[in-house]
């Protein structure tokens, strides 16, 4: 198996920030899959949307979770921010797939919706980025041919 291979930049993230996030979203969406309410896919939309394409310090739910890190005094484990934010837009991929999917056919809806939540889960609880696993096996290989 091929090694993976992320973006890299300068900027760093804690990695506690990081996870609590993604169990936050994966209680988001897990949250529109039993209500079915759009609202909560509308939240996280917003969310990746800060977290992927603006330069804000943090999303909503990213400040929650930093508030839950000082509150516990976790310690900060810095990791680079960049495989992060790619992987923020394509989890904005996936939102926003869900919520436009959630008018057109509710049943495709909920499983990108599921499909996003096994990621955030995946990120949270193994701390294993589909991100990366994304852009190693995609993106690298079209960047390549150009």
């Amino acid at each position: 198996m091929k090694t993976l291979i992320c973006p890299i930049s300068t900027q760093r993230i804690n990695r506690h920030v990081v996870r609590i996030t993604g169990l936050m979203m994966a209680s988001m969406i897990a949250l529109f899959l039993f209500t079915g309410n759009i609202g909560f896919i509308i939240a996280i939309v917003v969310d990746y949307f800060i977290r992927a394409f603006t330069e804000l310090p943090y999303s909503p739910f990213s400040w929650l979770a930093m508030q839950i890190v000082r509150s516990f005094n976790l310690p900060s484990k810095q990791i680079d921010k960049a495989p992060k934010i790619f992987a923020a837009r394509v989890g904005w991929l996936f939102a926003v797939g869900t919520a436009v999917l959630y008018f057109i056919s509710p049943s495709a809806s909920m499983i990108i919706g599921a499909t996003l939540m096994v990621f955030a889960l995946l990120e949270s609880i193994l701390d294993f980025c589909v991100g990366c696993v994304v852009y190693t096996y995609i993106v690298l290989p079209v960047m390549d041919e150009s």
